[in-house]
């Protein structure tokens, strides 16, 4: 039996994520392999660690890359950070709340939780209060909830971490890039992301950058592999951590001037992570964030112009997706797959309380620009009427476009990306 090469559908990514990916970041991926330990190869390290420096704000030496999706990550972090026994709060406003506490949990911590309902966030003074209730060895907090649409503020968190001697890791996956994310200014421990949001990336790479703090408590249970043992290497310290792959004081060995071999570095998702940072850098953080605002208000004006209800605590929505209460007396799923089938144009759904009750669709990384705001309003407000919703004809494009017209000191920034593509 013979099989033909995969030729996957045109289609434009307007869900949550993943995106579509940079044809820039595609190019790169698909340069020539060279090896682990070539000089070419430990300096486009060097330039990546440096270029993430730049995207989350950071002074940082411990910024790398963890080979895997954002969720690898994630998981790093916490069972790198956290010992059997370790107490860990974790906030919850949504699903990757829930994934967070879960890994922890994994990870044999006393996880201890607290809760607002899906479409809110939490004060300093609920985060504080819980903290001197349970005192925790480690807060992990997720800044950019997809499944609800909801940007966490960590500003005044980081301080309060401090004063309780706590260490502070966020998840950034689906904020970084399209919201402010000021690393050592807000005092965060750790954060981890993906390419396959903002970062305009395939999923498959996790940026992550860890203050010094969370270096030295990592450092505390470093252990070098068995076969790797030579003149100099101590027999380890610590509880050792609980996994080989993501154990991130080999991981680090791995990335600074030791170069103790760990794995086999994803050649090519590093050329593709080192790309989403240099055109991210190069287009200025602040200038990225202002993109992402300028597409998402763009968006949200549209759908509010076609009579669509938005979902949740709209001051503290994230600029770079949006959910809407899906109509009564639509399905919700039928419509998702009309507007896919006709339209090449891919939305979300949710999860949880909020599955079959919202739509999620996002402008972010690539599809942050005006062309492909205006083509979702238009093709949604037909499948909409469609199905039987009245909405007055080119009123969510309409909106959208005075919306841009009021705001033209964007203009040059949301061409920029076609533009270079």
């Amino acid at each position: 039996m013979s099989f033909e090469p995969f030729n996957p559908p045109a289609r434009l990514l307007m869900g949550p994520g993943p995106i579509n990916a940079d044809p820039r970041v595609l190019r790169a991926m698909s340069a020539q392999l060279i090896g682990q330990y070539d000089p070419a190869m430990t300096a486009c390290m060097n330039e990546t660690q440096a270029l993430y420096r730049d995207v989350f704000r950071t002074a940082n030496d411990a910024t790398l890359l963890i080979d895997g999706t954002s969720r690898a990550g994630i998981e790093a972090v916490l069972v790198s950070l956290i010992e059997p026994g370790d107490r860990v709060l974790v906030p919850v406003f949504g699903r990757f709340g829930h994934l967070l506490r879960e890994i922890a949990e994994r990870a044999c911590a006393e996880v201890h939780t607290i809760e607002v309902e899906w479409g809110e966030v939490f004060t300093p003074e609920q985060v504080e209060t819980a903290i001197r209730d349970v005192r925790p060895k480690v807060l992990a907090m997720v800044q950019g909830d997809t499944s609800t649409t909801m940007c966490q503020p960590l500003e005044e968190i980081g301080s309060i971490c401090r004063a309780h001697d706590v260490l502070f890791y966020t998840d950034a996956t689906a904020s970084l890039a399209g919201n402010v994310l000021d690393t050592d200014a807000w005092q965060l421990d750790a954060v981890t992301a993906g390419l396959q949001k903002c970062l305009a990336g395939p999923s498959g790479s996790a940026p992550t950058t860890l203050s010094p703090r969370a270096v030295e408590c990592i450092r505390g249970r470093s252990h070098i592999e068995a076969g790797l043992v030579g003149d100099g290497h101590d027999a380890g310290r610590g509880v050792r951590i609980r996994s080989n792959y993501f154990d991130l004081a080999m991981i680090l060995d791995y990335w600074g001037e030791s170069r103790l071999n760990h794995h086999t570095e994803a050649t090519s998702m590093l050329y593709g992570a080192r790309e989403c940072a240099r055109l991210l850098v190069n287009e200025g953080m602040d200038q990225a964030v202002a993109r992402h605002a300028l597409h998402g208000s763009a968006l949200t004006s549209g759908l509010s112009a076609m009579g669509l209800e938005l979902f949740g605590d709209q001051s503290h929505r994230m600029n770079n997706v949006v959910g809407i209460y899906i109509p009564d007396g639509v399905e919700g799923e039928v419509l998702r797959r009309t507007l896919l089938e006709d339209y090449a144009i891919e939305i979300g759904t949710s999860f949880g309380p909020l599955h079959g009750r919202i739509w999620r669709i996002g402008t972010m990384g690539y599809n942050a620009r005006r062309d492909t705001v205006m083509t979702t309003l238009a093709a949604l407000e037909e499948v909409l009427r469609q199905a039987g919703v009245r909405i007055t004809a080119g009123s969510g494009a309409g909106a959208a476009r005075e919306y841009y017209q009021q705001t033209p000191q964007q203009h040059p920034q949301q061409n920029a990306e076609r533009a270079h593509a």
